[in-house]
């Protein structure tokens, strides 16, 4: 079996694995994967076609998870913290207004469209007036006084 044929079926592997699992950096590897069997076809000896391989799809996993992580930075609102276990979660650094708080140290705020349970962070006291989201739990927003 030749290397070229080789890589191609790897790169075959990593498109397919990338169709199961959703995971785009897979593809970024099978494009590494796709210059190491092009330089394979080109009669080049094999540390080069691992070369090309690593160094197209290391290149291409780099600058995709750069791109990715600029999109994110720039969608959080300035000033947000995450709430545990979802660092991505959108609503972390949205104001609310709060007018009253409950007996049971809850409050009912208009947000997004519809009224939400908050709770007020660990430390903060329940007083009325504009309020951050700083963490979503289960269908509770918890939200510090600004």
């Amino acid at each position: 079996m030749s290397d070229s044929l080789v890589w191609w079926i790897l790169v075959g592997v990593l498109v397919a694995l990338e169709l199961v699992s959703g995971s785009f950096y897979l593809l970024m590897l099978a494009l590494g994967a796709t210059f190491g069997g092009a330089a394979a076809w080109l009669g080049l000896s094999l540390p080069w076609q691992i070369t090309a391989a690593a160094v197209v799809g290391g290149g291409a996993v780099w600058y995709w998870h750069r791109i990715r992580q600029k999109r994110l930075d720039h969608t959080a609102p300035a000033g947000a913290t995450a709430p545990a276990g979802d660092p991505d979660h959108l609503d972390v650094g949205a104001t609310v207004m709060v007018t009253a708080w409950g007996e049971d140290g809850r409050t009912r705020v208009h947000y997004r469209g519809s009224d939400w349970t908050a709770l007020p962070a660990p430390g903060s006291q329940p007083v009325t007036g504009p309020h951050r989201i700083v963490a979503v739990e289960s269908n509770h927003l918890i939200i510090e006084r600004i």
